[in-house]
């Protein structure tokens, strides 16, 4: 099946079958999608509006709806897949510029590149704290979807809200809220590959406040089958079936979140999580590992106090994260441990001025500092530094409200490096539900420790590397209706001081800053939900890369990893008492090397399930989910086997509460 008739049974899928919905575009209310047939009262659908003046129900300061009110913004709430068993990665590579590098199976490393930007070159957050690892790479295997409420993905760059690394954009992992009614949760989840997973959670008030515990665990061998070329050299040879090895992951964790109110004005919001994993490092199919292995540990907190006085509403907040990644087995120049430690605090206020102007102002400080890998000179020394940075936006309103224009400015000390972010967005609403937006500006991706100061095995550190730069625009126009969003943009991107590692004598890896690549792109997102019963939402990306090195092996290539097309749809129907989803998940071939001699193939997944919800308190619901349905043979980065066909039944109950199915597409916080 050629490309265009992938996409064409994508959109198909889309606007025929329809399923629960995810609140998308900028905004801020998700709307109530997901809300089922036979429960009275409760909005068909509702979308997202942008407002200068904050609406009765406000969005926090630091959710991205209010931190950057004309950005590119994907909102996905984790309710609207119901029972489907899925991890992180796969959530967010439904949006609209996301591509996910995956290495394939449960637990294995997985990487987000968004609108072309290297890995490093987006921001990971969870609850507003970083989880870029020390390489600057995050890695979403580490980000369980159990503790996952809901994630809000900002696309095109970010440096002037978020600062140093928000090249291509920004996901922050919105984690679970406590609720003010008693309730017990879980869920269990087994599939193929002796695949569990599961989670237990109970949330309530406590002390005059509310509280969640959340604690969750999984494991798979993965071992599953895939076809294997032998001998590449020769066209048309027959593929042999192998068996995955040292393909085995698990992981457990736990999300304590309190919220308590002081006064009339004021709330208090505490969040800690802790996670522990273990995975088998496979390798390449090719170039197998028998025994190498990765383990790790995170304890990340954070502790917000938010309220008002007057016309100003501000918040404080300070944060700790410590990571711990150990590798042993294979090549001994891998093996090591490093810890990586990072605290800071942020104050960010915003008020009102007359009535056409919001002014927000945001001032942060953060240190960070990792242990070098065991066996480099000095093994015991702990690199480090300060960040400290400074943010002003003014929201202008014009034209009767109708026109929105948000200048903002970010300056920032990341080491020895000075960073200057400015940006520029607009808004204008026309009539008939449509809408215009526009951004431009600048940010920067300060090098990391590793890049800088670390050893590691074969690669070199560089201390001359200069930040990498991202000069952007981009305008989208958007329609909304009572059952229906749609949105359709473009954008352009010029990458420069980008940093790539080339080989360096004898037999080892170093990095150096090269001249530029530029990324033009398209992207078209939209929902529908002709009846209550019925919904669908799709998105697709075009995205053309160019090197601009100046050598002729890799002038105007393209940029590896960054498949042209890209589409994702999903699709479901039914009654509560039975649901049925369809979705399709496609990308064209990408090259996987700067000269484009190497090529992986295009490849198109079709999943479907079946869910049946019972009773409201207690609620039962028990699914049935199929993926990779086709069992399309896939690799994805440099020879890694993607899972081929796999099955899984997930059970879930609440006690108490409202019902996850019926608080679908709900209007959620950010922390």
């Amino acid at each position: 099946m050629g490309w265009p008739a992938r996409a064409g049974l994508g959109v198909c899928l889309a606007l025929s079958i329809s399923g629960a919905v995810r609140a998308q575009e900028a905004g801020g209310d998700p709307g109530s999608a997901g809300a089922s047939a036979d429960e009275p009262g409760v909005p068909v659908f509702s979308v997202p509006t942008v407002e200068v003046q904050a609406a009765p129900e406000r969005e926090p300061s630091d959710s991205a709806a209010q931190r950057d009110p004309s950005g590119a913004l994907t909102l996905i709430q984790t309710a609207d897949f119901g029972g489907a068993a899925r991890d992180t990665a796969e959530v967010l590579s439904t949006a609209p510029g996301v591509v996910v590098q995956d290495s394939g199976g449960y637990g294995q490393s997985k990487s987000l590149v968004v609108r072309g930007a290297s890995s490093n070159g987006t921001l990971l957050l969870l609850d507003g704290i970083p989880l870029n690892g020390a390489g600057g790479i995050a890695d979403l295997s580490r980000v369980p979807l159990a503790v996952v409420e809901r994630f809000e993905v900002l696309r095109g760059g970010a440096g002037a809200r978020y600062g140093s690394g928000g090249l291509g954009g920004v996901v922050n992992v919105i984690t679970r809220r406590p609720g003010s009614e008693a309730q017990v949760a879980g869920e269990a989840t087994y599939g193929s590959w002796d695949t569990v997973r599961g989670w237990v959670s109970a949330t309530g008030p406590v002390l005059e406040g509310e509280a969640l515990l959340l604690i969750h665990g999984g494991r798979s061998t993965g071992d599953f089958p895939f076809r294997f070329d032998a001998s590449p050299a020769l066209p048309g040879d027959a593929l042999v079936e192998r068996r995955r090895a040292n393909n085995d992951a698990w992981g457990a964790g736990g999300l304590l979140r309190v919220r308590h109110g002081l006064g009339e004005s004021l709330e208090l919001d505490a969040m800690a999580e802790l996670s522990t994993d273990d995975r088998g490092l496979a390798g390449t199919a090719q170039n197998p590992l028998p025994d190498a292995r990765q383990g790790g540990g995170r304890a990340a907190a954070s502790l917000r106090l938010s309220g008002e006085q007057g016309a100003v509403r501000g918040s404080a907040r300070g944060w700790f994260r410590g990571d711990r990644i150990e590798l042993s087995g294979g090549p001994v120049v891998t093996q090591g441990r490093q810890v990586l430690r990072l605290g800071g605090g942020e104050v960010e206020a915003r008020t009102l001025l007359g009535e056409r102007h919001g002014v927000s102002a945001m001032v942060s400080v953060s240190a960070e500092d990792v242990t070098r890998a065991e066996g480099a000179p000095e093994g015991g020394s702990r690199p480090g530094w300060w960040r400290a940075s400074a943010m002003v936006m003014d929201e202008i309103s014009l034209a009767g409200e109708r026109l929105s224009l948000a200048p903002s400015m970010r300056v920032e000390r990341a080491g020895s490096y000075t960073l200057l972010s400015p940006k520029v967005g607009a808004t204008l609403r026309l009539p008939e539900g449509f809408e215009l937006r526009a951004n431009g500006g600048q940010a920067h991706r300060a090098p990391s420790f590793q890049e800088l100061y670390v050893r590691q095995g074969l690669l070199l550190p560089n201390p001359a590397l200069r930040p990498e730069r991202v000069l952007y625009t981009d305008a989208a126009v958007v329609h909304r209706t009572a059952q229906s969003l749609a949105s359709v943009g473009g954008f352009y991107s010029l990458y420069e001081n980008l940093i790539a590692y080339e080989l360096y004598p004898p037999f080892a890896a170093k990095p150096y800053n090269f001249a530029s690549a530029r990324v033009v792109g398209l992207e078209a997102e939209g929902e529908w939900r002709p009846f209550p019963w019925v919904a669908g939402v799709f998105s697709y990306t075009l995205l053309v890369s160019r090197n601009l090195r100046d050598d002729p092996r890799y002038y105007l290539k393209e940029l590896p990893y960054r498949p042209r097309h890209k589409l994702s749809a999903r699709a479901s129907g039914g009654p509560r008492w039975l649901t049925g989803r369809m979705e399709v998940a496609t990308q064209s071939s990408q090259f996987i090397n700067r000269t484009e001699e190497a090529v992986l193939p295009g490849r198109t997944f079709l999943h479907a399930g079946l869910s049946s919800t019972f009773g409201r308190f207690p609620e039962l619901t028990v699914s049935l989910e199929f993926k990779n349905l086709l069992d399309a043979q896939a690799e994805d980065l440099d020879g890694y086997p993607l899972p081929g066909r796999s099955a899984a039944v997930t059970v879930a109950a609440s006690f108490g509460g409202p019902s996850r199915a019926s608080s679908k597409g709900a209007r959620t916080n950010t922390p």
